[in-house]
């Protein structure tokens, strides 16, 4: 059974709705902790809708805080419990994404999914996945989560942008080649990659203007 998302929204600046973007928080924050880059985004995005919803469960001892899925290395959870969140947090993704288009009356060519760190994985994880290609995955500071399944798994092979700074100390910056070798090796051919120099766990202001211009393009804008 899927647990239903809740998600914040920042309209389309122009009034009109052509394309989504989906952000995907990262461990221990909430949707509202990425919306706020819909500020910057959506005047160069006019006619894209921002949706950013929470992730499915909270953090023990950490009341505000949202996850989707265990971290073992971070809260002492099972390989097994890390395995089964994910699977299930892609089941409630797939089933938010499903709803948000058929709401929206928007194509999966139409939806880019931006996520940063823990949402990475999910993006990265569900993307592929996924019968309908969606427009594209923006992967800021993040990694693929069990890269060997990829090339038996992956149903569609959305474009792909990765992010990563060359200071982060929270995820390790050779997560990012790895990611795009894995792609590669399991057929990708739109994968393109940005190093923020710099730059440790977070987003920069050049990877988000590279995000803006790999999503103008990828969305047809």
């Amino acid at each position: 059974m899927t647990r239903v998302l809740q998600a914040g929204r920042y309209e389309p600046v122009s009034g009109t709705l052509r394309s989504i973007v989906v952000f995907l928080h990262g461990y221990g924050a909430n949707g509202a902790d990425l919306l706020g880059l819909a500020d910057v985004l959506g005047p160069h995005l006019p006619d894209t809708l921002f949706v950013a919803p929470d992730a499915p469960e909270s953090i023990p001892g950490m009341p505000m805080g949202l996850q989707w899925f265990p971290i073992p290395w971070i809260d002492g959870s099972s390989e097994e419990e890390a395995e089964r969140g994910l699977m299930a947090a892609a089941d409630d993704l797939n089933a938010f994404l499903d709803a948000l288009m058929v709401d929206e009356d928007v194509l999966p060519e139409q939806v880019v999914l931006l996520g940063f760190s823990q949402g990475t994985m999910m993006a990265l994880h569900v993307a592929p996945r996924r019968e309908d290609e969606l427009a594209g995955v923006v992967a800021f500071s993040g990694r693929l989560l069990s890269p060997e399944l990829l090339k038996d798994e992956a149903i569609s092979r959305p474009p792909v942008l990765l992010i990563h700074g060359d200071a982060d100390d929270v995820v390790p910056p050779q997560s990012l080649p790895q990611a795009a070798e894995a792609l590669q090796e399991a057929g990708w051919s739109d994968v393109y990659a940005h190093i923020m120099k710099g730059t440790g766990h977070g987003i920069a202001q050049d990877g988000l203007e590279v995000a803006l211009a790999f999503m103008s393009d990828k969305l047809g804008l």
